[in-house]
């Protein structure tokens, strides 16, 4: 006696479901580059692929801005811009402390404004509790006691010395 196994009918609408939730995805995100008012509205996964000496956009207050003509002329090297990619740079940008006049130029270099929904969530790292240094591996009593105990010793042999050289 044969067994013939049906497929199941809810794999096959599971597999359409994840065709059509792709296809929703790539829907939304080509939405979320839409122009809002006079600027351009993006997408931070579009925003980090700009990433590049030659194509490098950053993201600071919210807004976009295409740095790439800029890359040779910033004061701190390019090498500082592209470490601002691929993350909400405002931090970065205000640790500097940049002038009035830097903070105007930036104006000419917005492309738009980014979608705060798709910004990623900020962690906090927190510093994990690290045991003191001990290079020799002793333990906590012997280093403790030792700065005491080395003087004692010096002192008991100082006496000791004294003693024996007076008796004769």
């Amino acid at each position: 006696m044969e067994v013939i196994v049906a497929p199941k009918p809810h794999a096959q609408l599971t597999f359409e479901a994840l065709a059509i939730s792709k296809t929703a995805e790539e829907e939304r995100r080509k939405r979320s580059s839409f122009f809002l008012g006079d600027q351009k509205l993006y997408h931070f996964d579009d925003v980090s692929k700009h990433s590049a000496t030659k194509d490098c956009w950053l993201i600071i207050h919210g807004k976009v801005y295409d740095v790439t003509p800029f890359m040779d002329d910033h004061p701190g090297g390019d090498e500082v811009l592209l470490a601002a990619t691929k993350k909400d740079a405002t931090n970065d940008f205000e640790d500097v402390g940049h002038s009035n006049p830097a903070r105007d130029l930036m104006d000419k270099y917005c492309i738009g404004k980014i979608d705060a929904s798709t910004l990623p969530v900020n962690r906090v790292f927190i510093q994990p509790e690290q045991t003191p240094y001990n290079p020799d591996k002793t333990s906590g009593f012997t280093s403790k006691i030792l700065p005491f105990l080395v003087p004692v010793m010096i002192l008991g042999l100082a006496f000791a010395a004294r003693y024996y050289t007076r008796a004769e």
